[in-house]
């Protein structure tokens, strides 16, 4: 567990799809959660500035400018100087704040951030987290989207930044690792996947070797690793696929009068089972190995999931995560 010490936290008001309305009852959320908390809020003077006045624990930091969606990150990211993405990295890398959430452009935060706040010593390429939920404690699964082509010891370093995240965010204190592949032998899979094992049996720590697609959701290991192309299409395919189970489980539980009386008894189960499918219970994807926190929400994040990246975001500066990745890849230099 982590120190209730004071933090600040950059906020995006302008990034995600019900932003600003969403952002804003999110800090409001997170603040009433951690009395430790400041948020410095980025976004249209419109809209920062009134808020931080009614706010307490709130300051301003005006931005003109809105990297959209459809936007080249690394373009809009040299191009928009004042963009809510760009000053919030600016900020982070200035010491104004320890860490940064925002719903806005994936692409963008990523790039702002490896440009602004700078990669951590020994990390050549940062990787995106996703916290799984499974049949027993949640996995990290990572890269999930930063990096589509890999060499091998970019995984290494990809289990030694899904180690610390795991220990600071989930309160694992010895997280396994398995290499996401076709087969638990270690001959299976691809050149990558090979060879990449091979150095993780040397290099990394409670190593536990391959895990199937299958692996993914019972609790296996406590963080998986594989590329990030493999990494992206296995989370957009558990998503939707909790997301089409949940319909279904809500249409057979309205179909009929009988139904709906036993949905009324399951109700709360179910309720719970929700809340542990859905991203937003998590907050956001970690950017990991940039110095600093950074936190990147769902485009369509909820209140509830700002509030959650918020405070992800509190814990991973308290836990010192940048300083944890930091000292777990100095053995392997890239």
């Amino acid at each position: 567990m982590t120190d209730a010490r004071p933090v600040r936290v950059c906020v995006d008001a302008a990034g995600g799809d019900y932003a600003p309305t969403a952002v804003l009852e999110g800090v409001v959320r997170a603040l009433a959660d951690d009395a430790e908390l400041e948020v410095l809020l980025i976004g249209p003077s419109d809209v920062v500035v009134p808020f931080a006045d009614a706010h307490d624990r709130v300051t301003a930091h005006p931005a003109r400018q809105v990297i959209g969606m459809d936007e080249h990150p690394a373009a809009a990211v040299r191009t928009k100087k004042d963009s809510s993405i760009v000053v919030g990295c600016q900020l982070v890398r200035d010491g104004a704040a320890e860490g940064f959430f925002s719903a806005g452009s994936t692409g963008a935060c990523m790039a702002a951030a490896m440009l602004l706040m700078g990669r951590i010593h020994g990390v050549s390429r940062p990787a995106i987290a996703a916290v799984i939920p499974t049949a027993t404690t949640p996995t990290v699964l990572l890269d999930v989207g930063a990096n589509a082509d890999c060499k091998p010891e970019h995984l290494v370093a990809f289990a030694h930044m899904g180690r610390a995240y795991a220990q600071v965010v989930l309160d694992v204190t010895e997280p396994t690792v398995g290499l996401l592949n076709i087969g638990e032998e270690p001959t299976k899979g691809s050149l990558l996947a090979i060879e990449a094992h091979g150095l993780m049996q040397v290099q990394t720590p409670d190593f536990s070797g391959n895990v199937e697609g299958r692996d993914v959701m019972t609790g296996a290991v406590d963080v998986v690793v594989t590329d990030g192309f493999t990494g992206n299409v296995s989370l957009k395919l558990l998503e939707g696929t909790s997301r089409v189970l949940l319909s279904q489980v809500k249409d057979a539980m309205t179909s009929s009068f009988t139904a709906r009386l036993a949905a009324g008894v399951v109700a709360p189960s179910l309720r719970r089972l929700k809340a542990r499918l859905d991203p937003d219970t998590y907050g956001g994807a970690p950017l990991l190995g940039v110095r600093g926190v950074c936190i990147i929400g769902h485009g369509s994040s909820s209140s509830d999931a700002v509030a959650a990246g918020i405070r992800v975001a509190a814990q991973a500066i308290r836990g010192g995560l940048t300083e944890r990745i930091a000292e777990a890849v100095a053995p392997t230099v890239l």
